[in-house]
């Protein structure tokens, strides 16, 4: 009479690689969202002292209206208007360009009074990326500008796809982290992502606002 060994060598073996190729499976389908609660924040990005060129550089002022910026929705954003409020006079007083944006429904009367723009200071609209669509690049280059100084909100909406726009464009950026706002956990992303995505991160630097010398 045959053993019949083989065959239940074959089939056990069958059975194990069907259960390491499920294992295996398995694995490979889980994402980032399976993941999310092992996640641990990566270590904070150093910030930098900074000294500009006030003929060289220009502040970006972005979304802080009335809509965007209140104490209900982002109550963030009124924490930095003081400080925002106070980078704005050093830039005045060196007579640096400055340029405002709105969201697609703002106007320039919707901007925060203690941020408003000047009569002369240029306003452009637009959805995240202020270059899109305005004349931001044309009012820079035509001012010989190198480097932004860009604050507002929403930190993942505005400062974030103004700053890839800005970069595409090989304009150096300084992000203050106290200039710009949305959830905490916003801010946080868009302070890693600046100085670390392809793109952003060799001509990115954090910054905080009393810390950029004129």
């Amino acid at each position: 009479m045959k053993s019949n060994l083989p065959i239940k060598m074959l089939a056990a073996m069958s059975t194990l690689c069907f259960l390491l190729l499920f294992s295996n499976l398995s694995l490979a389908e889980d994402t980032i969202i399976d993941e999310w609660a092992d996640v641990k924040a990566p270590k904070a990005p150093p910030i930098k002292p900074v000294r500009i060129d006030p003929n060289a550089t220009a502040l970006l002022v972005l979304d802080i209206e009335k809509r965007t910026c209140n104490s209900e929705r982002r109550p963030r954003c009124i924490a930095s208007v003081p400080r925002i409020e106070r980078l704005i006079a050093k830039a005045r007083a060196k007579g640096m360009l400055i340029v405002y944006s709105l969201t697609s429904k703002g106007t320039r009367e919707t901007i925060l009074s203690e941020v408003a723009p000047l009569g002369g200071e240029p306003v452009v609209k637009s959805s995240v990326d202020k270059f899109y669509g305005t004349e931001l690049e044309k009012i820079l280059k035509e001012r010989g500008t190198k480097t932004v100084i860009i604050v507002g909100t929403a930190a993942n909406g505005a400062v974030l796809g103004t700053a890839i726009g800005a970069a595409m464009r090989k304009f150096n950026i300084i992000v203050p982290v106290d200039g710009m706002s949305d959830q905490p956990y916003s801010e946080q992303y868009v302070a890693w992502h600046l100085v670390n995505a392809p793109g952003t991160n060799r001509l990115t630097t954090l910054t905080q606002i009393d810390m950029i010398a004129f």
